[in-house]
């Protein structure tokens, strides 16, 4: 007696794993021009955020909104997002819907318009170095660079800001934490979303 064919199992759809984003979602956000940057920010993130950046800078001139939700991540990592932010004709427009901090802040404040969700909190730490593995002069090598675009960092919070470099450095250093209105007082963010009279 030959068996019946047994029926092909079905499939589930796939599950996004970790902070994945459904292609369908990322679809529907790019199409409104607006990039979500999730997640701790390592070289594969900031790659994939600067090709959406400039992507959209190619296909138009409107603003770009650009969502930020890292609490950590390489330096070097923060500045190829950096440089895509600087070379774009279209306005960026940074958004803190809950937590940003490290080197995510050198994104920040890269933009040109910044906001914050009035429950939103911004850390200023001293981001986390690349892992230099090698001969003892690449380690050194690797060391410098991390140093030079710590000063980089430093230049910019303190141009955007307005704060003295010595408080720039010491909040770095011990890591401190703003509310959406201290980041606003501090110069950090030019509005916040949801607060009473905002007009955002």
């Amino acid at each position: 007696m030959r068996p019946y064919p047994q029926p092909e199992p079905q499939r589930a759809a796939p599950v996004p794993a970790g902070d994945a984003m459904p292609p369908w979602l990322e679809e529907r956000l790019f199409d409104r021009r607006l990039v979500m940057l999730r997640g701790p920010l390592t070289s594969a993130v900031a790659s994939q955020t600067a090709a959406a950046l400039l992507t959209l800078d190619a296909l138009g001139s409107d603003p770009v909104e650009l969502h930020l939700t890292a609490t950590d991540g390489e330096l070097s990592a923060a500045f190829a997002v950096v440089d895509a932010v600087d070379a774009m004709r279209a306005p960026v427009r940074a958004v803190v819907p809950a937590q940003v901090g490290g080197a995510a802040v050198a994104v920040l404040v890269a933009a040109g318009h910044r906001v914050a969700h009035r429950h939103a909190r911004i850390r200023l730490a001293e981001p986390l170095a690349s892992a230099a593995a090698g001969t003892a002069d690449q380690v050194a090598a690797a060391a410098g660079e991390y140093l030079r675009e710590m000063d980089e960092l430093v230049v910019r919070l303190a141009e955007v800001t307005g704060q003295p470099r010595s408080r720039i450095e010491d909040d770095l250093s011990t890591g401190r934490v703003l509310t959406a209105t201290q980041a606003l007082e501090y110069g950090l963010v030019d509005e916040i979303l949801g607060g009473p009279g905002t007009t955002g």
